[in-house]
């Protein structure tokens, strides 16, 4: 998908429209969707050794019912919680005065590092839960400490910060340039190689993503420990995280509650994650879906009241 996206629909450089933005989420939504279908039916038939195994989170063999569940849970609160990083990311550019035009070349290969590392963050994690069980609890309460640290937290103050932070350790180990230089990375004056605007971009956005990346990968790990699933929708969240940054970008600021319908999410997970086995003994073989059902109505709530609540002050800002 990212190398048709770079080598065909994106092979010049332009400003992407929204109208484009919401194509491309679409056919990233769809192709996520027709991939949880994939993984149904190669849990039922064990293809590649799949469903075989017992989900150490829950001490069950994911059947193709019950992995769908997981992935598409999964693929869900990855999603949501990718919309903080939109604002993140918007920061950085405006700060920057990165061009729309070079923007998506910059989360291109942000975007194709993430997937990098958070491969390695997730076979990290699988690793560790599949020899101390216990780590999952830290996990949870780590959630817990997030979802309020995020309520408090990452506004404009703190965004500014922690890149002021990250390009001042960058400029220890290599000059930079204030100057652009086109759509690359590296410019040469006097004969001295500079890194250029679009490269601290890119740099400040893999910083912030590996920041992310240590909430949000718990979080999939409170919803299952099978790493197949873990990393699937994580890849689909951070694919469809490029084109939904160019639909959400000019009105995130708008959502002004997604940020507690997110700590509520990351609140739910953690507790979930702490009261697994006795939520699970409570609420019988449908507990998956009831997650999933939840964790859809909090980020609507959130999404519905944001809407309500710019109505009613959009004519007294004129």
């Amino acid at each position: 998908m990212l190398a048709i996206d770079l080598g065909l629909v994106n092979r010049k450089a332009h400003v992407i429209s929204v109208r484009e933005a919401l194509t491309l989420t679409a056919v990233v939504c769809a192709c996520a969707i027709a991939f949880n279908v994939l993984v149904w039916y190669a849990y039922n038939h064990h293809l590649l050794g799949l469903g075989v195994h017992v989900d150490r989170l829950d001490g069950r063999v994911n059947t193709g019912h019950i992995a769908a569940l997981k992935f598409f849970t999964a693929y869900l609160v990855e999603l949501s919680l990718s919309a903080d990083n939109v604002f993140v990311m918007a920061m950085i550019f405006a700060h920057l005065r990165i061009p729309p035009i070079y923007q998506h070349r910059v989360l291109f290969w942000g975007i194709l590092g993430a997937l990098v590392m958070r491969g390695l963050m997730i076979v990290l994690g699988a690793t560790l839960v599949a020899r101390y069980h216990w780590i999952l609890y830290i996990f949870g309460v780590f959630l817990i400490y997030t979802a309020y640290k995020m309520l408090r937290s990452k506004d404009a103050h703190d965004v500014v910060t922690e890149e002021a932070f990250v390009i001042t350790q960058l400029r220890r180990i290599v000059p930079i340039t204030g100057e652009l230089n086109g759509p690359h990375f590296v410019s040469v004056h006097d004969g001295v190689r500079m890194l250029t605007p679009l490269a601290v971009a890119l740099v400040l956005i893999e910083a912030m993503d590996l920041v992310f990346a240590l909430d949000s990968i718990p979080a999939t790990f409170a919803i299952t420990a099978d790493p197949f699933l873990v990393f699937t929708s994580n890849v689909f969240a951070i694919l469809g995280l490029r084109s939904l940054y160019f639909v959400l970008a000019g009105i995130i600021e708008r959502f002004r509650y997604l940020k507690v319908s997110l700590s509520a999410i990351l609140g739910l997970i953690g507790f979930k994650m702490l009261l697994g086995e006795q939520l699970h003994e409570l609420m019988g073989a449908n507990f998956n879906l009831y997650l999933l059902g939840v964790v859809a109505l909090i980020l609507l709530a959130g999404v519905l009241a944001s809407v309500r609540a710019d109505r009613r002050t959009r004519p007294l800002s004129g």
